[in-house]
């Protein structure tokens, strides 16, 4: 994935590598860590800790689930600053938005301060339960998955992460059809920024919603990867590590087929069993 403003996701480093009594100098590679200020209209209104890569999709995939925009028709422009005295113009992304979502942005930044969102835990909650509610109804079952499809997905992901394979320090998260076919992927420090990251490529490109679609995610599932699944319109979230209670319970409402512990010899499936073929 492009639109990293031409930054490397990657940097080399020196380092000692102990192994019992030997120290043995070392090169290694790093997963790249920037903050990304997110502007609208030249206004600040986000920073993010990210890796490089896809700050367009990330932009765009965060802007959705923090309610800003609905979707690719509120999006002008969304670009990279390209100001000559501005140096780190890589990490900054400046977005217009068009018509209703132009209209209310006042709102949007009225008594908003410069919010920070770490590569952990994105923006934490920001969006509560009650205002998901507000904004998407629970998905209808519009087809099936294959037990075997599901369970051959989270390596289908692990074998298209190059930068993890190079840095041990970044996590995946791709969308895929219930046939197993990948339509989106992205790696990141930031678990939320991966998936943010992907669905906002697939905003850009006008395919949202994504009914008849999994995402998967490479770490653990929690409140606010099930809320960008929801508002993405994605049916299924398969993770290879464990839920949250909270993120079980909102896939209940919001008619989402959770899967989890997604590891050999199966896993786990915490709700809506109906869209699974055995």
């Amino acid at each position: 994935m492009s639109s990293g403003g031409g930054v490397s996701p990657r940097k080399p480093v020196r380092l000692l590598r102990i192994t019992d009594d030997r120290a043995i100098e070392v090169h290694d590679v790093t997963a790249v860590e920037e903050p990304l200020e997110i502007r609208l209209h030249d206004r600040p209104f986000a920073v993010i800790m990210r890796t490089p890569g896809g700050d367009r999709q990330l932009a765009a995939g965060f802007l959705l689930a923090e309610g800003v925009i609905t979707s690719g028709d509120d999006l002008g422009a969304v670009e990279h600053c390209r100001h000559p005295d501005h140096p780190e113009g890589h990490n900054v992304v400046n977005v217009f938005l068009l018509g209703q979502a132009a209209a209310a942005l006042p709102e949007k930044l009225a008594g908003r301060r410069n919010v920070f969102a770490n590569s952990s835990c994105g923006m934490c909650g920001r969006v509560t339960i009650e205002s998901l509610r507000t904004r998407a109804s629970p998905l209808a079952q519009t087809g099936t998955i294959d037990r075997t499809v599901v369970h051959a997905l989270p390596g289908h992901l692990r074998a298209r992460q190059p930068l993890f394979d190079e840095t041990g320090a970044l996590h995946g998260a791709a969308i895929f059809t219930f046939e197993g076919d990948c339509v989106a992927i992205a790696e990141d420090v930031g678990r939320h920024n991966a998936v943010d990251k992907v669905t906002g490529e697939l905003l850009l490109d006008g395919r949202l919603p994504l009914d008849g679609h999994v995402l998967v995610v490479s770490g653990r599932v929690s409140y606010e990867i099930v809320q960008k699944a929801w508002i993405a319109g994605i049916e299924m979230i398969c993770a290879v590590s464990a839920p949250s209670s909270l993120a079980v319970e909102l896939a209940e409402e919001a008619g989402i087929s959770l899967v989890a512990f997604a590891r050999p010899p199966g896993f786990n499936l915490y709700s809506h069993p109906a869209r699974l073929r055995m």
